[in-house]
């Protein structure tokens, strides 16, 4: 269950009343007259189930509010209402399935926003990662793999694709190139003061038998991977569910191919370099494009369902509707 809140101009309030008065899914509709003070308005409040919210956000944004007021989407963790129950009944779908388009366009807006906190995880991430090469430790690794902020990124290109958003697009490959430079470009700086210190060696990278040496070797399955882990993470992202996504963290080699490309040109390793950069882009590619393929699928199914109901439960079945 969502909550809306809406603070509207008055002019407008009557137009955003009637579509939401209009809607068979919208509960506890309330207004507030004169409670909003900028802009001078009101305040209108509803609530909705998570799969019928695209439909009412669409037509509630044609009435224009947005433009001098504001919409607010609040996920609601626990509700008790007969009428919220059968609503819920009522819409299309499962709440889980439905993708509420505002707010996953507004999370890849802000997962894609290059902040000093985003280059400074990158950083560390790819340090750890090349800390791990060296040391020949898979976990290591794994850390390195969680603490990389990089998927958030990588999801939004999917996004950006299927809405057709050319500045979050932008904005998303900004971010991924200047971070992975940056935090390669520092990684490699670090490992040629290593290399003058003497605690990093040559033969640290090429011993026989490395259990990373995955990470610049990629093959068939690293795609095959990569295309799992994208479509994994769009759907915890969406569906608002985000247990599945340490295990996408640590899934695909982005961080540590960057940080083994990094240690690789310090040392003047060029094959590895090559195989670690080729890592990198099937994994980042396969990703964004299976998020892109996830999210036009679950698109299309939802528009499938059009207003049938889900008659999967009845009210009397549910406390929440006793």
């Amino acid at each position: 269950m969502l909550h809306l809140e809406i603070c509207s101009p008055t002019a407008l309030t009557e137009s955003v009343v009637a579509v939401l008065g209009e809607e068979p899914t919208v509960t506890s509709l309330t207004v507030q007259r004169g409670a909003a003070l900028r802009p001078i308005g009101d305040l209108v409040s509803a609530d909705v189930p998570r799969e019928a919210a695209n439909a009412i956000l669409h037509r509630v944004l044609e009435t224009g509010v947005q433009q001098q007021g504001s919409i607010r989407v609040v996920p609601v963790a626990t509700w008790v209402s007969r009428p919220a129950f059968d609503a819920m009944v009522e819409a299309p779908g499962a709440s889980t399935d439905a993708i509420v388009w505002p707010q996953v366009v507004q999370r890849a807006y802000d997962d894609t926003e290059l902040t000093w906190t985003y280059l400074a995880f990158m950083v560390m991430a790819t340090l750890i990662a090349g800390i791990a090469i060296v040391l020949d430790s898979q976990i290591l690794v794994i850390g390195a793999m969680v603490l990389g902020p990089e998927f958030g990124a990588i999801a939004a290109l999917g996004v950006a694709l299927l809405r057709r958003r050319r500045t979050l697009l932008q904005q998303a490959v900004r971010t991924l190139v200047i971070g992975f430079s940056v935090a390669m470009a520092i990684t490699t700086l670090v490992s040629l003061a290593g290399r003058a210190l003497g605690w990093v060696e040559r033969s640290d990278l090429l011993a026989p038998g490395k259990a990373t040496a995955f990470i610049y070797t990629p093959d068939r399955w690293s795609l095959v991977v990569s295309l799992i882990a994208g479509v994994a993470g769009v759907l915890s992202l969406t569906s608002g569910r985000t247990e599945g996504l340490a295990g996408v963290f640590i899934s695909v080699t982005t961080i540590p191919a960057a940080a083994n490309a990094a240690l690789a040109v310090a040392f003047g390793l060029w094959s590895e370099v090559v195989g670690s950069s080729a890592q990198l882009a099937i994994n980042v590619s396969g990703m964004a494009l299976a998020g892109w393929a996830t999210l036009w699928l679950r698109q299309a199914v939802w528009r499938r369902l059009g207003a049938r109901g889900r008659g999967l439960r009845r009210p009397h079945d549910d406390p929440r509707g006793a």
